[in-house]
């Protein structure tokens, strides 16, 4: 799949691979909080998977810890911004932050990139949750066979305050996979509430 956030394949350490999901960490320039990548194959196309990324209110149903989305611009089909809160273990406070999100497509692969930046001062922020200033996230969908596509997605994040590093890292690398897993089984079972992005060729 190339690079992803200017990482190379190489740098980055197996943790898991169970149920078809492969999930790597990398210690991210002098971060002591590892970027975190995920590989998985879905039973899907590619436009009812952006189409799934890209309906943001839909997120507390499947995204792991995900208490409160809403979507804050839809700028385009292919561009919009979000805001989201998140569940920590206490007793951690939630934290919550404004995302970007922007799809495009390569003609020639079909390939899909989905970038998702966090960016500040959209959404004012709030008393006792505690507002994530540094995140980038990038899904690359790329076609299989009929009805199926494999998908790479990478993480790097950090979610500020006074957390042991510890708990950050076990936290972000249980919450991808448990995403994965909820994210399959609502593509997996042809949910209704799952469109398709008509901009995506297939």
């Amino acid at each position: 799949m190339g690079r992803l956030l200017g990482s190379a394949q190489g740098d980055w350490t197996l943790k898991s691979d169970k149920d078809g999901i492969r999930s790597y960490s990398h210690k991210s320039g002098g971060s002591k909080i590892n970027a975190i990548r995920v590989e998985s194959e879905f039973s899907t196309t590619l436009s009812r998977f952006v189409s799934t990324i890209m309906d943001v209110t839909a997120y507390d149903d499947w995204v792991y810890a995900s208490k409160s989305t809403r979507l804050v611009k839809q700028v385009s089909p292919t561009e919009l911004y979000y805001y989201s809160e998140v569940k920590f273990p206490w007793p951690a406070t939630n934290r919550d932050f404004v995302s970007h999100i922007t799809v495009s497509q390569e003609l020639s692969s079909k390939a899909v990139t989905i970038n998702a930046t966090n960016v500040t001062g959209m959404v004012p922020v709030k008393k006792n949750i505690v507002r994530i200033e540094q995140s980038i996230g990038k899904w690359v969908v790329a076609p299989r066979s009929k009805g199926t596509v494999f998908v790479v997605y990478e993480l790097e994040a950090d979610p500020g305050g006074e957390l042991p590093v510890f708990l950050i890292n076990g936290f972000s690398s249980t919450g991808i996979i448990a995403t994965f897993k909820n994210l399959r089984a609502r593509l997996a079972k042809n949910d209704p509430g799952v469109n398709s992005a008509s901009f995506i060729k297939e």
